[in-house]
């Protein structure tokens, strides 16, 4: 389906609510396993057209959030969708209290059985309201972020525009650019912060409301997390800290090199080379044409993919005025199709968007033969893989998008795979400390950041960026906001796409073949589970 031609409807909740419960009492009445298999496929069709109608307003929404009509959907979305999420919860305690347990993991895997069992304990119709509320202020976050009007160069800039001048070679432009950057996050300091402080006490409020002491454990289990806890993630932290940290501190030290400074400073940290960064050779219609000719190149299945993303506009990539912040895949469910949304800035992001978010979407697209909604996507850690993983995988058609530049690009990127590492799991260290501690001031908060800052990015200094050394960077990281403890899958997956990166080396077609091996298994499978079928060595080791 065109996703231009999708039709947007309103779902009516009681209407759904009815369909639910007369299909529910058949299931729990039912005594033939195939009946009951007809009773799912018949509640999936009501199951999808809710998913499919919120994230096709959600997407809308994203793509001009001052459109009133779909600012007007998000907010009953935001309202109803705990309500809707209530009916999938007595969807799943049927189907956990019925007799036909290993039928199910039979037809389903047994992951989804343990997928559910995550989402049970962690939904209770005593936080409704409370999940209502937070939905309220993750979308205010979205909007003040789109909000931003930054005059700069003599044109009004959002902040996803400011990052071609962020990373000039221009010493000038490049410091007035981050400081102009800085200054809206500084602008509304006070705006962030109670943002913030409401939803770190609506969360633990949730938790509290649901036996636990703190949000950390109910975060986990929101993250559908089976197969490994918050002690086995601190390990990981650790490990990063002694593995990691030095070598990121080396590429930085390589990297001062090249640009001719004896210390760096956060005003250098974006510029990669003396002569300017590697730049993308065409516009954002160039990219997507040279993106569609790189996966008809790579493999049979991904000239298929290419070629029905762009036939079916599964595309929203263009920058502009009003347009949410940052990139994503998500899923219209009722057609089984991904949809990448983005924001091309003309720079080296934009094919990063290409490669990342087409990782998510390829993995969709092989995984859209899954009838049940909650096995076309594995859990977020996995996702990742698929999506940093493919980065690595169209490193020989990188020459298309960047010329004689295009070892610059790979050098910059393979840089920044090791980069991050450090940087993901400080993000998700001051979660960890930020729930334990929910009455933190917003000062302390930024405090406790800044000293996490100097154990993970001890290279960073902010010269005379106050805002920034009294804390403030984390402002601008959404998943802190919207999805806390996602970071820490970031970690995870780039390690193993690290992994992907040293087996092509190796032998492509072999590390290729793994890859397109577990992007069919769709969410059958838990994060270990699918490293160990990819053959790849496990992350926490």
């Amino acid at each position: 389906m065109n996703f231009n031609d999708i039709e947007y409807e309103r779902v009516n909740y009681e209407y759904i609510r009815k369909q639910y419960m007369k299909i529910l009492h058949k299931i729990e009445n039912s005594t033939d396993f195939s009946r009951v298999k007809s009773l799912i496929r018949k509640l999936n069709v009501y199951r999808k057209t809710v998913l499919t109608m919120n994230t096709v307003a959600s997407i809308r929404f994203s793509i001009n959030t001052n459109d009133e009509f779909y600012k007007a959907e998000k907010k009953y979305w935001d309202e109803y969708s705990p309500l809707f999420s209530d009916l999938d919860i007595d969807f799943y305690r049927v189907l956990l209290n019925s007799n036909f347990e290993e039928e199910l993991k039979n037809e389903f895997g047994e992951q989804f059985y343990r997928y559910i069992k995550t989402l049970l304990d962690s939904f209770s119709k005593e936080i409704i309201v409370d999940l209502q509320e937070e939905n309220l202020l993750m979308s205010e976050y979205t909007s003040l972020l789109a909000s931003a009007k930054i005059d700069f160069d003599n044109r009004v800039c959002n902040l996803s525009d400011m990052s071609i001048y962020t990373s000039s070679n221009d010493e000038n432009i490049r410091k007035n650019a981050i400081k102009a950057h800085t200054k809206f996050f500084e602008d509304n300091e006070e705006k962030f912060d109670e943002l913030f402080d409401k939803l770190v006490k609506n969360r633990d409020k949730m938790a509290k409301k649901m036996g636990f002491d703190n949000f950390i454990e109910l975060g986990y289990l929101l993250m559908n997390r089976t197969d490994y806890n918050a002690k086995m993630v601190s390990n990981l932290r650790e490990n990063v800290i002694k593995k990691y940290v030095p070598l990121a501190n080396e590429l930085y030290r390589q990297q001062a090199d090249r640009i001719n400074v004896n210390k760096m400073t956060y005003y250098d940290e974006q510029l990669e080379f003396l002569d300017g960064n590697a730049k993308v050779v065409g516009d954002g219609n160039y990219i997507m044409e040279q993106g569609r000719k790189m996966y008809s190149e790579m493999s049979k299945e991904t000239d298929e993919f290419i070629n029905f993303l762009l036939k079916n506009n599964l595309f929203d990539v263009e920058a502009r005025q009003a347009k949410a912040m940052g990139g994503y895949c998500s899923i219209v469910y009722d057609y089984n199709e991904p949809f990448i949304f983005g924001n091309f800035n003309g720079t080296v992001d934009d094919v990063d968007v290409l490669t990342h978010e087409a990782g998510h979407a390829f993995q969709v697209y092989m995984s859209r033969g899954e009838e049940m909604p909650e096995l076309v996507f594995p859990t977020l850690d996995s996702c990742e893989i698929f999506s940093m993983s493919m980065e690595f995988f169209t490193y020989p058609w990188m020459d298309l998008f960047f010329a004689e530049d295009t070892e610059k690009y790979k050098k910059y990127h393979y840089d920044s795979a090791i980069k991050f590492l450090p940087y993901g799991a400080l993000v998700d260290h001051f979660q960890h400390e930020i729930y334990a501690h929910p009455e933190y001031s917003p000062s302390r908060r930024k405090e406790i950041w800044r000293n996490l800052e100097k154990i993970y990015l001890p290279h960073r200094e902010y010269s005379d960026l106050e805002f920034l050394e009294r804390g403030g960077f984390w402002f601008r990281q959404g998943h802190i906001f919207k999805n806390p403890f996602y970071y820490i899958d970031y970690v995870l997956a780039q390690i193993c796409a690290l992994q992907f990166h040293d087996l092509m080396k190796v032998d492509r077609e072999d590390a290729w073949n793994r890859y397109l091996e577990i992007s069919k298994l769709g969410g059958r499978y838990s994060f270990l589970e699918l490293v160990d079928i990819a053959k790849l060595e496990n992350p926490f080791e």
